[in-house]
């Protein structure tokens, strides 16, 4: 059964003892990951990825090229992150002022989408199935659903838990995806599914 396999991890990849991968992750070239690193199994880490060792990544995720992941970056179950996503986990960091002690958490929620080059700044939760344009800097919490792009990142649409834009609501208040049927409503700053 697929993701039932052992760890694969390329040879020019750095796994510290300590660090636990789940079955079926991916680890390619030129990765580091630290001990305490925790990976979720599926789980596929693109070339020069780093994982800290407070670091924890769900199950399904896939992380492309050039992606590190701080301690305190907690990505949920499905998290898509782009080529070159940045996280941070300082607010205010100084080279000769240690800030071990300010570290803050970062999460990133079930499904959540974070496209090329896009920057999330550290003490922000993205949202279930949100989706981060690609260049946006995230400043502050994202609502569930939500699209998200610029800088600072705006509330720009709504997203499908499918990946597809809604459009606007229809007669009954409710956004309903034209690709894969399923239907929305608005519901405390956020996008919910509707009920049946």
């Amino acid at each position: 059964m697929p993701g039932t396999e052992p760890p694969f991890v390329h040879p020019s990849a750095v796994v510290d003892p300590g660090a636990v991968l789940g079955p079926g992750v991916k680890v390619w070239h030129f990765c580091h990951l630290m001990a305490g690193a925790r990976v979720g199994a599926r789980t596929s880490l693109g070339q020069n990825a780093f994982v800290a060792g407070g670091a924890v990544l769900g199950e399904d995720c896939r992380v492309q090229n050039n992606v590190s992941l701080y301690d305190g970056v907690v990505l949920e179950d499905g998290v898509f992150c782009g080529p070159s996503v940045v996280f941070t986990n300082v607010r205010n960091p100084r080279a000769r002022v240690p800030r071990r002690h300010a570290f803050q958490r970062t999460l990133v929620r079930t499904g959540a989408t974070l496209g090329a080059n896009a920057t999330v700044l550290c003490g922000n939760t993205v949202g279930r199935h949100a989706f981060v344009g690609a260049g946006a800097v995230v400043t502050g919490d994202v609502p569930d659903h939500a699209l998200v792009l610029g800088v600072p990142a705006r509330l720009a649409g709504w997203m499908c838990s499918c990946g597809e834009r809604l459009g606007v609501p229809g007669g009954d208040g409710s956004r309903a995806c034209a690709a894969c049927g399923a239907r929305f409503v608005e519901r405390d700053g956020g996008l919910a599914p509707a009920a049946p």
